[in-house]
């Protein structure tokens, strides 16, 4: 069975949709089968992994909304073993449709539960809010992986975070738990950066991944080609990386 990891931080640019692909392209090149689920508007994830919107039947849309089955929105990539349910820039418009719906919290841990077995990891990639979307996804997930960037106001707005993740916990999901918080975008040769690191380390303690995420000019321009950075240049550092955060996960979700 499937573990659901969704990644989630209400700020914006910390690299949420970065982490996404290119972990899910990790996992499954250390020949896992994984689906990555695009749960933010802007689909950046679909495009990023060479799906090409507006030529698709089926997204997390129809199926959010409409109750399409999850098995019609999936698509293969150029990965073996790593599959895709993209978004659609109509899900800025799936909350107003769920409003009505009888437990709207709990659709995509409905919708999920038919294919869990299909894979070992389900990915899913949130947008930068702590909308209905996000809780489904909270609602839907075994655990939480919290990218946190290291620059100014790294800390900003997590207290909201882990107090939604504190909610939903208690009246939605009380399985959920904190899969880790991951640095990214980490320049060793800033002061900054590695104050940050170390304010971090402080309050999350063995919350936080050994795996940190560098900056990486690969990183930013493999998406672009609509590829993830394994694919791109799997000897960039972006790549290294990744892979790193791959193997530590695989390992902590081993059977003891």
């Amino acid at each position: 069975m499937a573990k659901i990891i969704t990644l989630a931080n209400q700020k914006g640019g910390v690299g949420k949709t970065t982490t996404s692909m290119n972990l899910a392209a990790s996992l499954a090149t250390l020949e896992k089968k994984v689906l990555l689920i695009d749960a933010d508007p802007q689909a950046n994830a679909s495009s990023g992994l060479g799906v090409d919107i507006s030529q698709i039947d089926s997204s997390l849309y129809n199926c959010l909304v409409e109750r399409a089955d999850m098995r019609a929105a999936i698509y293969t990539t150029e990965i073996d073993g790593l599959d895709i349910i993209p978004s659609h820039i109509d899900l800025v418009g799936a909350e107003v449709g769920m409003l009505q719906m009888p437990n709207r919290e709990k659709v995509m841990a409905e919708l999920l539960k038919p294919i869990r077995d299909d894979y070992d990891y389900i990915l899913i990639d949130c947008s930068p809010s702590l909308g209905l979307i996000v809780v489904n996804a909270l609602t839907a997930a075994d655990s939480v992986i919290i990218p946190v960037q290291c620059e100014y106001f790294a800390l900003e707005g997590l207290s909201k975070l882990l107090n939604t993740i504190r909610i939903i916990k208690s009246r939605l999901n009380p399985k959920l738990e904190i899969e880790g918080f991951l640095l990214t975008m980490y320049d060793r040769r800033l002061r900054l950066a590695n104050q940050v690191y170390d304010e971090v380390k402080r309050h999350f303690q063995e919350l936080v991944f050994k795996t940190v995420i560098q900056r990486n000019v690969k990183l930013g321009e493999a998406p672009g080609h609509g590829m993830p950075v394994i694919l791109y240049d799997a000897d960039s550092t972006g790549a290294r990386d990744y892979l790193a955060l791959a193997n530590e996960i695989v390992k902590k979700n081993e059977p003891k």
